[in-house]
């Protein structure tokens, strides 16, 4: 007869900790638009990665979002932009805006896809998180700089400007309402009245 009784031990993972290695999670506004101008200089390119950065910024659309976004998914004559989310999101239009619209209509080509390399093929989401940490450094920021920060910086700026939580949470494609009440958490206009002076 054999010994049939199981050799793993089952353990728990650590509970993970807060990350310390970075400030924040999000950039303001300025520093978003800080982030824009030395793409905007750096290189060749600058003209496509401001406006990659810009429309991850304004619709805060994940790296794979940005990088699968395709021409077919933008009206630049009505301004409208068809935002198909990863992850099980929801699907949305969001309406362009001016500068999203100029930067956007030099990017036109002979490829489906918004953002291409040289070579005229897709860029990839290895590509935007080094173009997001090298432009991060040009910009001279304290703090190194992820691709997914500009989605965060999204959900606080849209708090901060009094955005109710669920359109915020339809505007980033959330299916629960608790993955949106983080950026409300963070908004400090929701403290301006504790105070009388």
């Amino acid at each position: 007869m054999t010994d049939t009784t199981p050799t793993a031990v089952n353990r728990t993972l650590p509970r993970r900790l807060p990350n310390s290695y970075r400030v924040r999670e999000y950039l303001t506004e300025k520093e978003v638009d800080r982030l824009i101008e030395a793409a905007r200089k750096r290189g060749r390119n600058g003209a496509r990665d401001a406006a990659a950065i810009m429309l991850a910024y304004r619709h805060g659309l994940r790296a794979q979002e940005l990088c699968s976004l395709r021409w077919s998914q933008i009206d630049l004559r009505n301004g409208r932009l068809h935002v198909n989310r990863a992850k099980g999101g929801i699907e949305s239009v969001h309406p362009l805006h001016g500068p999203e619209l100029r930067a956007l209509r030099p990017l036109q080509g002979n490829s489906p896809y918004v953002f291409v390399t040289e070579a005229g093929t897709p860029v990839t989401t290895a590509w935007f998180l080094r173009m997001i940490q090298r432009t991060g450094v040009a910009a001279n920021l304290p703090f190194q700089v992820h691709p997914h920060m500009l989605r965060h910086s999204t959900g606080y700026k849209l708090a901060n400007d009094g955005q109710d939580t669920r359109s915020l949470a339809h505007y980033l494609g959330h299916r629960n309402l608790q993955s949106t009440a983080g950026y409300t958490a963070l908004a400090p206009d929701r403290f301006a009245g504790f105070w009388k002076d």
